[in-house]
């Protein structure tokens, strides 16, 4: 037994070196094999550049000084206005690789300075508390304004072709008993005439007047009137209608106008007895804090909203913001009916203190317009 004892031992022993003998060697491996990036500059300055001139790009170039092979796993521009194009294939011990940072100038007049974030396979970037600090490369330089073109000199500054429309968006509210008149200003920079006409109109918006014939001149400015009927809308809430101008400019034959409308119920035409008789919403709750909710998940709350008025209650619309969704079983309450409404937020991607809205129009004259208002605070 004693025996036994000392072989269990002795055999224990040696397998406990053999296994720190491995895990040193291990170590050994990693600390003597690994890739380094080496770059030649990190910032690469364009100096001055027309913003006519068309994209310009700048070349990185790097080395690895490493004793084993590197691999750019991630080449993150720091905005929207850089594109990055680079060596994407493993680079071995002593060979080099190129990161190409792209910029484009056009509409983006003055001094620039941005980053391009480059994580590798290198040993920080395994390290849990240095993994998310990558390489930082610049380019920077200034952008020399452009001249004025003939569109902008005549303040024509958006849109596309020789016919341009100078304000293509409008914004209005009113009741769904009212029109809205709206004047649209265009110009023909051609040197022919242009035929302008719609692709098929709703019924709710027509054009009471324009300026010119079917063909407007070329050189030649005018102007349309266009009714919006809210009453043949038949809708309530925010909404975003559109239309269509056709033309035979040869660049951009389509022209694009938007409405973008809040209509209202008019209740001014009630009697006192409809008045008495209408609904009345109540919400049990219209501010709420929710705190330390993990990120990357959906946090659920309900609210109740209870009719009590003596006719029924139309929800006309409901929308929500930032990242909340609701679920409803039905849109019509009636007299003394409570309906549930489930709000989900989803937290991926966010963080901090965030602030959700639930809007809702109904028919109660009263409280035709109601918000919930959610806080909510996300976990780091």
């Amino acid at each position: 037994m004693k025996y036994q004892w000392n072989y269990n031992f002795q055999k224990n022993n040696t397998m406990k070196r053999i296994g720190l003998l491995f895990t040193l060697m291990s170590f050994a491996v990693l600390g003597f094999a690994q890739p380094k990036i080496q770059f030649d500059q990190t910032t690469h300055d364009f100096g001055s550049i027309k913003e006519e001139g068309g994209k310009v790009t700048g070349r990185f170039t790097f080395k690895n000084v490493g004793d084993s092979t590197l691999l750019l796993s991630r080449v993150k521009p720091g905005c929207g206005c850089t594109a990055a194009n680079y060596t994407k294939t493993p680079i071995e011990p002593g060979q080099t690789g190129f990161i190409d940072a792209t910029y484009d100038p056009y509409n983006r007049p003055g001094k620039f300075h941005k980053n391009i974030k480059v994580t590798t396979n290198e040993p920080q970037f395994r390290n849990p508390e240095t993994a998310n600090v990558p390489h930082i490369i610049y380019i920077r330089g200034e952008v020399i304004k452009r001249p004025p073109t003939i569109f902008e000199q005549a303040g024509y500054t958006v849109g596309r072709g020789m016919v341009r429309v100078k304000n293509v968006s409008t914004k209005f509210q009113l009741k769904n008993t009212q029109t809205h008149l709206d004047t649209f200003k265009l110009k023909n920079f051609w040197t022919k005439d242009v035929k302008i006409e719609y692709q098929k109109l709703p019924e709710y918006i027509t054009e009471t007047y324009r300026s010119f014939g079917s063909e407007l001149k070329a050189g030649a400015e005018g102007i349309i009137v266009i009714k919006y009927d809210a009453s043949k809308r038949n809708a309530f809430g925010t909404l975003r209608d559109n239309i269509a101008l056709k033309t035979n400019d040869s660049l951009d034959a389509t022209k694009t106008l938007f409405f973008n409308v809040e209509i209202l119920e008019d209740f001014s035409k009630l009697t006192k007895k409809q008045l008495e008789a209408a609904p009345v919403l109540v919400i049990d709750s219209q501010n709420v804090k929710i705190t330390d909710v993990p990120r990357n998940v959906k946090t659920r709350k309900e609210f109740n909203l209870t009719n009590n008025g003596k006719t029924t209650l139309l929800l006309r619309q409901i929308t929500t913001t930032n990242s909340l969704t609701y679920a409803i079983p039905k849109m019509e309450i009636e007299p003394g009916e409570t309906v549930k409404l489930t709000a989900t937020y989803d937290s991926r991607n966010r963080k901090g203190v965030q602030r959700a809205l639930i809007n809702i129009i109904c028919n109660d004259p009263k409280n035709s317009t109601a918000t919930i208002e959610l806080m909510l605070h996300i976990l780091p």
